[in-house]
């Protein structure tokens, strides 16, 4: 099982404490695989990416967490249950799986009203929801003239009327402006820090590789990579492209200075050197004499890493990529 958090409670009474586990968890829709044998395991403190490519199965499995769609086979729990079996739901795990629906002409804080009693919050703990993410200014305005952050605050507000250890939010950076993405990225940090397990799933790396602690990746229903945001980073690679029409001295060079860590790019004349930098190779072509076209970066970052693993047909060729491995946290890993 990929277990990307090393900091879940190891006392006996608390084992189960804010804990998302998923194991063996597949679901077919008649001939489609939507998620396939996907194990996993989250605890508190952390802010989570459950991250893939649209259709990779996040939201499917997000819904067997929930409890709105059963599962072909395996187990998905919260805090050691199955979500139908929690006497409490809303007081223990705060959901937003798609974009919150508002009465337009429904104040923020009777929108939540609406709410609150089906999770036993109280009009006071409307106000407190309000205010934690900044909208008791607005809490007598109507949702129908609220801007798309301010309707994402209103949701996120929502999800946190019961006060829950566990939050599952899907793309909720979705449609969002900088400031609003910056925004969420400060808060949800806020809410890990609190002891609470944060799981937000997206599609795009950059997106959220500011805010999150921890990956799982999956690609076609299927983990390809679970593992802390740091170790991910560790497979990024500092490239260099250099390009001569002098051949034989710009092989020579390379071979002497560089040798082991110099790849075809696949152009005539040109070289990509790993774990080096334009300076430091320009110097030493100026020193041999030797005359350059081309001296430019060509890193493999984390978004190339994010789309190798993840097989995106769009991605665009890199060399060198295919040489990147998938990495899971743990033994087991790779579902």
């Amino acid at each position: 099982m990929g277990r990307v958090n090393a900091h879940t409670t190891e006392h006996t009474t608390h084992a189960h404490q804010g804990v998302v586990r998923v194991e063996h968890l597949s679901k077919t829709f008649g001939p489609v695989q939507a998620v396939d044998h996907l194990s996993f395991e989250v605890g508190p403190g952390r802010v989570t990416g459950f991250l893939g490519p649209n259709g990779a199965g996040k939201t499917t499995t997000l819904r067997m967490l929930l409890g709105l769609v059963r599962p072909t086979s395996g187990s998905a729990t919260i805090d050691g249950h199955h979500y139908h079996s929690i006497p409490q739901p809303g007081r223990v795990v705060g959901a937003a799986l798609e974009a919150a629906s508002f009465h337009p002409g429904r104040s923020a804080r009777d929108h939540l009203r609406v709410y609150a009693p089906h999770i036993g919050a109280s009009d006071a703990r409307c106000d407190e929801v309000l205010d934690l993410v900044g909208l008791s200014s607005a809490a007598n305005r109507r949702a129908g003239g609220f801007s798309l952050g301010m309707r994402q605050r209103l949701g996120l507000a929502a999800t946190l009327l019961g006060d829950p250890k566990v939050l599952l939010l899907d793309e909720p950076a979705n449609g969002l402006d900088p400031e609003g993405i910056a925004w969420l990225r400060s808060f949800l940090r806020y809410l890990a820090s609190e002891g609470r397990t944060v799981l937000i799933s997206s599609h795009v790396l950059s997106e959220v590789q500011q805010t999150v602690d921890d990956v799982i990746i999956i690609a076609r229903g299927r983990l390809v990579h679970a593992s802390s945001l740091a170790e991910l980073a560790e497979l990024t690679t500092k490239r260099v492209l250099v390009t001569s029409p002098d051949v034989e001295r710009l092989d020579r060079l390379v071979g002497e200075r560089w040798p082991g860590q110099v790849e075809a790019a696949g152009i005539p004349g040109s070289v990509l050197i790993s774990d080096v930098d334009p300076a430091t190779v320009g110097a030493a072509a100026f020193g041999a004499g030797l005359e350059v076209h081309e001296l430019a970066r060509r890193d493999v970052g984390l978004e190339d890493i994010f789309l190798r693993l993840t097989g995106e047909p769009e991605a665009p060729p890199a060399d060198g990529l295919s040489a990147i491995p998938t990495v899971p946290a743990t033994e087991g890993g790779a579902a």
